[in-house]
């Protein structure tokens, strides 16, 4: 079994060949593909997490679609005093598909 896991935004995401997944809003190339970055490798029984060999992995992605994450509504309220304050947030997200671990 061989998987990866990269950085992506500002989380680290559990990688294989096939695996789609939404991260924050990246911008492709112009073939349409993403490069990621290792942080740790695992190809049958070696585990990789040292700098210089993961530099020479590449993890290429194929970007699906631009889409926009669930509405998070953030309200504060202070009782008998008249203050209200209402505002709202869509995280801008990308699905990815990943491509190539090599």
């Amino acid at each position: 079994m061989v998987y990866a896991v990269v950085r992506a935004g500002g989380r680290q995401e559990k990688v294989e060949v096939g695996t789609v997944v939404v991260l924050d809003r990246v911008t492709p190339g112009e073939d349409g593909t993403i490069q990621l970055t290792p942080v740790l490798h695992v190809d049958g029984d070696t585990v990789t997490t040292d700098a210089k060999k993961l530099s020479k992995i590449t993890v290429t992605a194929e970007v699906l679609g631009d889409l926009r994450g669930p509405k998070i509504i953030i309200q504060k309220y202070k009782n008998k005093t008249g203050y209200k304050k209402r505002q709202g947030h869509r995280s801008e997200l990308t699905r990815v598909k990943i491509t190539g671990i090599k």
